[in-house]
């Protein structure tokens, strides 16, 4: 795959996500009393899924008056995706969902659609990665990889994509000397280099879970 910038693909979503942001902090309290019954009610409680939603038009410096815009809608999905022989039961980081984008400059668009298969977060950032399923400038199978950081305190979110100025491996090259962007790998995608300039993306951070236990391999002996 040739490395296109986004500036070279160009279409419109309509942005309906709110821009995210938070309150004061509040005051530092001391931690309260909790009644036995409580902490066995909290306890019974399924863990939470690590997950991103929203919808956003960003600011990218190289194409700074161009319109672009990304729509995920992703959830953690722990061991679900199978790979053996190394990992049968599957990643801690599995993922299901949708990524989309779009980029338009003047009367062109460029567009995707593209399957979740991984998600990391970490507070109030995430990192995902998405199959292609539909673009007019993307190949069917390309990993396409997005960091998003919800805004939050009067600051912007924020967007990051691996294609464009990352990704980029100098000695790959194709038979005319231009370079081809390299494969992403599950959950690659590189920090939120870009700004939010209308709408937005809440992430919901959970720790990731222990894998499971793999047997032993035993040791050959002399």
């Amino acid at each position: 795959m040739r490395i296109t910038t986004i500036g070279a693909t160009v279409a419109a979503v309509a942005v309906l996500a709110s821009p995210v942001a938070s309150g004061p902090a509040p005051a530092t309290l001391a931690a309260p009393t909790v009644p036995v019954a409580s902490v066995a009610s909290v306890a019974s409680e399924p863990a939470k899924a690590a997950s991103v939603h929203g919808e956003a038009r960003i600011s990218y410096i190289e194409s700074i008056h161009d319109d672009i815009r990304f729509t995920i809608h992703a959830e953690q999905t722990p061991f679900t995706r199978p790979m053996p022989p190394t990992a049968p039961e599957g990643l801690p980081t599995d993922a299901r969902g949708t990524l989309k984008f779009s980029h338009t400059r003047g009367e062109v668009t460029g567009w995707a659609e593209a399957k979740v298969d991984c998600l990391v977060t970490s507070g109030r950032t995430a990192t995902l990665t998405a199959v292609v399923t539909k673009s007019n400038v993307e190949e069917p199978g390309a990993r396409l990889g997005i960091s998003v950081q919800q805004g939050g305190k009067g600051e912007p979110g924020r967007l990051g994509f691996s294609w464009g100025v990352v990704n980029v491996d100098p000695e790959n090259v194709d038979e005319n000397g231009q370079l081809v962007r390299p494969r992403a790998g599950s959950c690659m995608a590189p920090a939120p280099f870009t700004t939010v300039i209308k709408g937005g993306f809440k992430v919901v951070h959970a720790e990731i879970t222990k894998s499971p236990a793999q047997p032993e391999t035993a040791i050959p002996r002399d």
